[in-house]
């Protein structure tokens, strides 16, 4: 990535990139993977993906805001002693529904429920909070955060992600002026002092440092699409991403962190 590549170049890669995704989800239900519709990173072994479980504890209730197909969801509920999910998308949930019955996880609670609205909970009433790859989707983010804020109890816990829009692979694409976003559907993108911003003004302050996720390639989408077919080649492809990330956290597709009310 350190020679600028030509503008055509660019737009084909990253034509390939953002079909690779979609791919990949279809080809691990057509390959009979998986009954429905899901990103192989799910099912692939791939822990660093679930960081945030090692910050649960057996004895929390704990809240999902926008759980989608409830991949997250049912992670932590395998290590909290109850957790609630919500989102709008109804075919989501019955994914995430008819999965927590096939697991037998009886204390995953999930409904519809648009996340911009106020939360329908009473304040104080959960020990952590899950806000993953959702706050770049919403516009209202500031009242979102202090909905969390609110039905949070007093030392609870925020563990959240969002993308990050510096790395080179982005910077590419502005610089051939082509949408740089990693989804269409985002409405922000972060550097890691925006984030930041962003958590305080919600009342959030970050424990420690970020933390990234996985290394930002250009071709993303192919290892998505292999990841439809092999789930083997998959895991052994997002380790090296995450290794990648690891020696260049600056070059994350995101930041986690685990932040606490201010």
């Amino acid at each position: 990535m350190r020679a600028r590549p030509p503008r055509w170049l660019v737009r084909a890669i990253d034509f390939v990139n953002r079909r690779g995704k979609s791919a990949g989800v279809r080809l691990v239900r057509y390959t009979g993977k998986s009954p429905h519709f899901i990103h192989p990173k799910h099912l692939a072994e791939t822990p660093w993906h679930d960081w945030y479980v090692e910050h649960l504890r057996p004895s929390d209730i704990v809240l999902d805001v926008g759980c989608a197909n409830g991949a997250h969801t049912l992670k932590a509920a395998a290590r909290c002693k109850r957790i609630v999910g919500f989102d709008y998308d109804v075919n989501h949930l019955s994914v995430a529904r008819r999965t927590a019955l096939t697991q037998g996880l009886a204390n995953a609670h999930l409904f519809a429920w648009d996340v911009t609205r106020p939360f329908p909970f009473a304040d104080g009433m959960f020990d952590a909070a899950l806000f993953l790859d959702v706050i770049e989707h919403l516009v209202p983010r500031g009242l979102v955060l202090r909905e969390i804020h609110r039905v949070l109890k007093d030392d609870g816990r925020l563990l959240v992600s969002a993308p990050n829009r510096e790395t080179s692979w982005r910077r590419r694409l502005r610089e051939a002026g082509l949408f740089a976003f990693s989804d269409p559907d985002h409405k922000v993108e972060y550097t890691r002092e925006e984030f930041l911003a962003e958590l305080r003004a919600g009342g959030f302050e970050v424990a420690g440092d970020l933390m990234p996720a996985v290394y930002d390639t250009p071709w993303a989408g192919v290892i998505d699409a292999l990841g439809g077919l092999s789930l083997g080649l998959y895991a052994r492809l997002s380790r090296w991403k995450r290794e990648a990330a690891l020696r260049a956290p600056e070059e994350s597709t995101g930041f986690q962190a685990v932040a606490f009310k201010v």
